[in-house]
């Protein structure tokens, strides 16, 4: 008896996502979240955690159909979502999609790559935060814009996102990343970083992500606002910032529950004096009588309103604790701030993905 011929697989659907008003196209496969087929083919849409923890990357759907995968509802809305609005970053395709995105730019997506990375250093900056310094192949050009993060891959295939706190430029000379780590107790990598790691080790990151770094086309005033190590990728901005002679005025809001949580007070000062267009407030909520603080108190976000009060011709860049975070876009929208010039990166940690979700 003849044997019967070979089944022949098939082919995963394949759907297409136009962004407007762009315009742009690319394709998605069945099962693939919107955002990672985006990211996979250099498509610059916003997101932040890609966890559907943030809402950075929400959007209008206009057409087409999308599944939502688990998600919280802080990010996206069960009204918003009976609106048309989507994930993308857990939205999956069943059919070829139209949706409104307000950022696709070309310049905006540099190619994600995987690398070693060896540990060159391990500083503490205060009792909890670590500035670990990696080095980087030389012959491997990272290229990623200023508040941008990688992501350190895990031996259990966890991963953990942490932003570039050095600006892109230093690349070119001296290849590597400083990233600032706030230890997490029993956390699954800070507690490596904090007890084992020693120099020479050898890790393996995969980046650039995110959509938060400068729009350097606006002459607006811009607004910093950090909370604890969200500080990391504003000082690669300034940095980016100082190294571009840039003339914008900017202020910079560093908030922290002690004086010692502005790990790098000294550093911004320097900046001070070679940055005219920089202010600095730094702002201080539970600052005990042995500090002897005597500068701003309370949250580091009213303290913005507080010294301006109409932010309608301002952008704001916003980066830390998502409290912080989601506080400071409801509060300076409502002081006239353009949703659109709100640029924001929410520090979501493992036990924030694991608030309840929706599906």
């Amino acid at each position: 008896m003849s044997a019967l011929p070979a089944a022949t697989p098939e082919l995963a659907a394949s759907f297409h996502v136009t962004v407007q008003p762009s315009g742009r196209t690319f394709s998605v496969n069945d099962g693939e979240a919107i955002l990672a087929a985006a990211i996979r083919q250099g498509i610059g849409l916003p997101y932040g955690c890609k966890d559907g923890a943030c809402g950075s990357c929400k959007c209008k759907k206009i057409g087409g159909t999308v599944t939502q995968g688990p998600h919280q509802l802080k990010a996206l809305s069960l009204d918003e979502a009976a609106n048309g609005f989507i994930l993308t970053c857990c939205g999956m395709a069943h059919s070829d999609v139209v949706i409104e995105s307000r950022q696709v730019t070309d310049e905006s997506a540099f190619p994600v790559k995987r690398m070693p990375a060896r540990v060159a250093s391990l500083v503490k900056a205060s009792h909890d935060v670590m500035l670990l310094r990696l080095q980087l192949p030389a012959a491997d050009v990272f290229k990623y814009h200023a508040g941008q993060y990688v992501e350190v891959l895990l031996r259990d295939g966890g991963r953990r996102a942490y932003s570039m706190a050095n600006a892109p430029y230093l690349q070119a000379e001296n290849p590597g990343l400083e990233l600032h780590l706030r230890h997490m107790p029993g956390g699954k990598f800070t507690d490596h970083v904090f007890g084992a790691m020693k120099e020479k080790e050898i890790a393996r990151i995969e980046g650039p992500f995110g959509s938060f770094y400068l729009r350097e086309d606006s002459t607006k005033p811009m607004v910093f606002l950090a909370s604890g190590t969200g500080f990391a990728p504003i000082k690669a901005m300034l940095e980016h910032m100082q190294f571009k002679a840039s003339t914008r005025p900017a202020v910079l809001y560093w908030g922290g529950r002690r004086p010692a949580d502005l790990y790098m007070n000294d550093w911004v000062l320097e900046r001070l004096a070679a940055m005219p267009n920089l202010r600095y407030v730094p702002v201080i909520s539970d600052a005990l009588p042995e500090d002897a603080w005597t500068g701003r108190n309370g949250f580091v976000h009213k303290a913005v309103l507080e010294d301006i009060a109409n932010l309608s011709d301002h952008q704001v860049y916003a980066c830390g604790a998502p409290i912080v975070v989601d506080s400071a876009q409801a509060a300076y929208i409502a002081a006239g701030l353009p949703a659109d010039e709100f640029f924001a990166d929410s520090f979501i940690t493992e036990k924030d993905k694991a608030q309840a979700t929706v599906a």
